[in-house]
C-alpha cells in the first residue's frame, strides 16, 4: 500500500536506510518469485549493494529480514543462500492460505463493481495470452493483480495485508515450472471469475478453495515426488 510522502529529513526519505532495505527486500522477493534467484543459489551482499548504489549496511538489514520470513538462509562460513521449498514449510503456508483467502473472497464479493469485474475479465484473458506466450515473469504479475483486485475489495485492510504476507511465502518459481497446470489454473481462475460476476460469495469462497487446492497438491507432488492427500482435511497429515 503507498505511504504518504516523507520530507527530505525523515527517516522514509528517498536516501534514507529503511527505504533503500526496503526497495532490496521488494526487489529480492520479485527475483526469488519468478525464478530469477535460483533456489539455494548463493546471494552476495557486495553485488546486490553495487545494483542498489548503496552501502553493505542497508542489504545486510534486508537479508536478515528475508531470512526471518524463510526466503533466505544464513550458513555459518559460506554467507547467505536462497532458502530452498521445503514441504512442511509450504504445507503450513497453504493452511492459513486456505482458511484466510475463501473467507477474503466472500467479503469482497459484496464490494466489486462493473468496472472491477471488467478488469477481472481482462487480466484473465491476459493471462492465457501470456502463459501460451510463455512469459513468466508477466503471467506472475497478471496473477498477483488478478487475485489482489479481489483481496483489496475486503473491507479491512489488515486482512489484505495477512494475505500478501503469505503470498510472499509461498514457493511461486516452482509452482510456475509445472507445465501440466496452465490449463487447469485457466479453468479455475475462469470459475472464480464466473462465481464474481455472478455475485455468489459461496460459489465465490468455493471456487477459491478449489484453486488453492489444486494448486498446493501439484506444488506438493512436485516436492515429494508422490501424491499427497490434501491436509486441510482434519483426518489427514
Amino acid at each position: 500500500m503507498a505511504k504518504p510522502p516523507s520530507s527530505p529529513s525523515s527517516s522514509g526519505s528517498a536516501d534514507s536506510p529503511r527505504t533503500k532495505r526496503d526497495r532490496i527486500v521488494a526487489e529480492l522477493r520479485r527475483m526469488i518469485a519468478e525464478g530469477e534467484l535460483a533456489r539455494g543459489s548463493r546471494i552476495r551482499q557486495d553485488v546486490i549493494a553495487a545494483r542498489f548504489k548503496t552501502s553493505i549496511t542497508p542489504v545486510r538489514e534486508a537479508l536478515r529480514l528475508l531470512e526471518a520470513e524463510g526466503m533466505l538462509v544464513s550458513e555459518p562460513h559460506r554467507g547467505v543462500r536462497v532458502a530452498d521449498a521445503d514441504y512442511e514449510r509450504v504445507k503450513t503456508v497453504y493452511l492459513l492460505r486456505r482458511l484466510v483467502e475463501p473467507y477474503a473472497m466472500r467479503r469482497a464479493a459484496r464490494r466489486l463493481s462493473p468496472k472491477d469485474l471488467d478488469l477481472a475479465q481482462r487480466l484473465v484473458d491476459d493471462m492465457e495470452r501470456v502463459a501460451a506466450e510463455g512469459d513468466r515473469a508477466t503471467l506472475n504479475e497478471k496473477n498477483r493483480r488478478f487475485h489482489f483486485l479481489f483481496y483489496d475489495r475486503t473491507g479491512n485492510e489488515g486482512l489484505t495485508e495477512e494475505v500478501a504476507l503469505l503470498w510472499q511465502q509461498f514457493p511461486w518459481d516452482v509452482l510456475q515450472v509445472i507445465a501440466h497446470r496452465a490449463d487447469e489454473v485457466s479453468q479455475e481462475h475462469r470459475a472464480i471469475l464466473k462465481a464474481a460476476q455472478d455475485g455468489d460469495p459461496d460459489a465465490l469462497a468455493r471456487a477459491t478453495e478449489e484453486h488453492l487446492a489444486s494448486s498446493f497438491l501439484a506444488l506438493a507432488r512436485h516436492l515429494t515426488g508422490y501424491e499427497v492427500t490434501d491436509p486441510f482435511e482434519i483426518d489427514n497429515d
